[in-house]
């Protein structure tokens, strides 16, 4: 059976943000300060990309997925990064928790993530969600790829 894990996550990604975006635009969509703000203390500017907080999402909800129930501090050091100080030594530093906090407040007001006393974890309706969109991505690789084929059965 095919699932995330089996996915490249970069195509993965794309292509869930898409499905986020068309399906769940209403519920799921980037606050107002989301243009102007950067997603972490080690960023230097801005996302260039104006669709990145779905692809944020849509993150979140594979990372939820492989690494089970989490929580935004965990999230936050999956997020962090090398911040640059000028001639010193650069030193990590964890990605901002607005973001990543209101994404999966968001993505709990669509149904596909629950709170638990472990942290956020995925719904049923995002698992199957998940699942499915693995297997369709899945099968357009395959189509490229032939030699992935033996592994949709």
């Amino acid at each position: 059976m095919v699932n995330v894990k089996y996915v490249p996550p970069r195509v993965y990604i794309e292509e869930l943000a898409r499905y986020l975006k068309e399906n769940f635009g209403e519920v799921v969509k980037p606050p107002e300060w989301a243009l102007y703000a950067k997603t972490g203390s080690h960023k230097e500017r801005v996302p260039d990309d104006p669709d990145w907080w779905y692809k944020r999402c849509a993150s979140l909800l594979r990372k939820l997925y492989v690494h089970g129930p989490t929580g935004v501090e965990r999230l936050r050091t999956a997020y962090g990064g090398r911040k640059s100080l000028g001639h010193r030594r650069e030193h990590f530093r964890k990605a901002g928790g607005s973001a990543i906090r209101k994404a999966l407040q968001q993505l709990e007001a669509a149904g596909l993530v629950a709170r638990s006393p472990q942290g956020r974890v995925l719904t049923p309706k995002g698992v199957s969600i998940l699942d499915s969109l693995a297997l369709k991505v899945f099968k357009q690789l395959a189509a490229e790829r032939p030699e992935l084929a033996k592994y949709l059965t």
